[in-house]
């Protein structure tokens, strides 16, 4: 008869909790994932609105509309750079990222909502 700690099912165990927090990690990794690229259709949406309404404005409108522009696809550009580092990142690491990427994804949609207000 055994006594005490069974020190094979403890490592078993922790071998479980172990799993189960790297599936739940990788779980809500990729649907933060999805979200991002939800978001990300959306914004792509709005600014090709934007294109087809600078394209149709008076020349010197039109200037001020390229210049917005440019810098909605720049800030794009950054948040997509940011996506995919994130979605690169190691299971434990993302969680690190998502400060850094919420940044870019708010400078982005603030850029947005400005422009769509100047363009109307």
């Amino acid at each position: 008869m055994r006594s005490g700690f069974d020190f094979e099912q403890a490592a078993e165990m922790d071998q479980i909790q172990t799993q189960t927090e790297e599936t739940i990690m990788t779980e809500q990794k990729e649907a933060y994932v999805q979200k991002l690229k939800a978001k990300m259709d959306e914004w792509n949406a709005q600014i090709d609105q934007l294109e087809a309404k600078a394209d149709q404005a008076e020349a010197e409108s039109k200037i001020e509309y390229e210049k917005q522009l440019e810098d909605l696809r720049a800030k794009r550009k950054d948040a997509e750079d940011k996506m995919a580092e994130l979605q690169q990142a190691g299971e434990g690491a993302w969680e690190d990222l998502k400060a850094g990427i919420e940044s870019a994804w708010d400078s982005l949609g603030s850029s947005i909502k400005s422009a769509a207000s100047r363009f109307k």
